[in-house]
């Protein structure tokens, strides 16, 4: 006698494939606190830091008063610095030119500061691009008494003027500082758009304090001054230190880059090799070929060169 069997019930295919599921083990949970690490991470902080402080005190200059803070004198006209609106009067008034002057100054120094901040500094490649072989001449004037040495850190060759940043972790080309508050190295690259960022930030600051400066109320009782221009008063002092610091940044800058040396090397010359067996600057040659070289390139060649050069004239004129 024939068995008969039940026949079995197929499941109908799903019309949708099956999405994979998140998942919710280590990996997932690793994911999500790289994702946040980064938000939170210290170059994020300080450059949306350093934008929401620069607009907080440019709205600070435009909505406070700071025009009728002190006695114009007699002798002043309607164009003299010391009776000129404020920057909302100036908006009423329709006189756009300065304020949109002053607002372009700021953006321009913002987008400046981001750029040096995000920009690659001058990084000594891992594996350098394939070049030309050098001719006999250009073997013969590079020194034999200073070679490349290696990074003991990332293990890259490091040509003359570069240096390990610990922060960067990386070896940067023509190394002057590691800037805490650009979170970033100022190297080879990103040098002459530090020191036109410092000009022009240290003209914006300077613009600003006198804005703040012409709006402090000082005739006023004690309380009601502090509850009418204390903001502005603290916006005061925050720009003269911030004039104070940069002026001084980019004095000294200026000053370094007229001699063509580095902050690293001015303040470590006697723990530089390359720079221990010279008396004075190997890399200077005089103030307008420095400041061509740094803003514009010329002349070109690599710093073992100059050396050489350097090292060349020393021992023609002993001897």
């Amino acid at each position: 006698m024939r068995s008969h069997q039940s026949p079995r019930c197929h499941r109908p295919s799903a019309p949708w494939p099956l999405l994979p599921r998140a998942s919710s083990g280590p990996a997932g949970a690793g994911g999500k606190a790289m994702a946040l690490w980064a938000l939170l991470s210290p170059g994020v902080l300080v450059r949306t830091g350093h934008t929401v402080l620069t607009w907080g005190i440019t709205l600070v200059l435009f909505l406070h008063d700071t025009a009728t803070s002190r006695p114009v004198p007699s002798c002043c006209g309607p164009h003299c610095p010391l009776a000129s609106p404020e920057l909302r009067q100036w908006e009423e008034q329709g006189e756009l030119f300065l304020p949109l002057t002053f607002l372009l100054l700021v953006l321009g120094s913002l987008l400046l500061y981001l750029a040096v901040s995000l920009m690659d500094p001058g990084y000594v490649t891992t594996h350098p691009q394939p070049q030309e072989e050098p001719k006999e001449e250009q073997t013969a004037m590079v020194p034999q008494a200073i070679p490349l040495r290696r990074c003991r850190y990332c293990l890259v060759l490091q040509p003359l003027r570069a240096r390990h940043c610990r922060d960067c972790r990386r070896c940067v080309r023509r190394y002057d500082h590691h800037c805490p508050w650009m979170e970033n190295c100022v190297g080879e690259r990103n040098h002459p758009l530090f020191v036109a960022y410092l000009a022009l930030q240290l003209v914006v600051l300077l613009w600003g304090l006198y804005l703040a400066w012409s709006g402090l109320r000082f005739f006023q009782p004690w309380g009601l001054w502090l509850r009418s221009t204390g903001l502005l008063f603290t916006t005061f002092l925050l720009l003269s230190f911030c004039s104070l610091v940069v002026g001084l940044l980019l004095a000294s800058h200026l000053y370094l880059v007229a001699s063509n040396t580095t902050t690293w090397e001015f303040m470590s010359s006697h723990r530089i090799a390359y720079l221990r067996q010279r008396s004075g600057n190997p890399f200077d040659r005089g103030l307008t070929r420095n400041l061509a070289h740094f803003f514009c390139g010329w002349p070109s060649g690599p710093w073992e060169t100059l050396w050489a050069e350097e090292e060349e004239e020393g021992s023609s004129q002993a001897v």
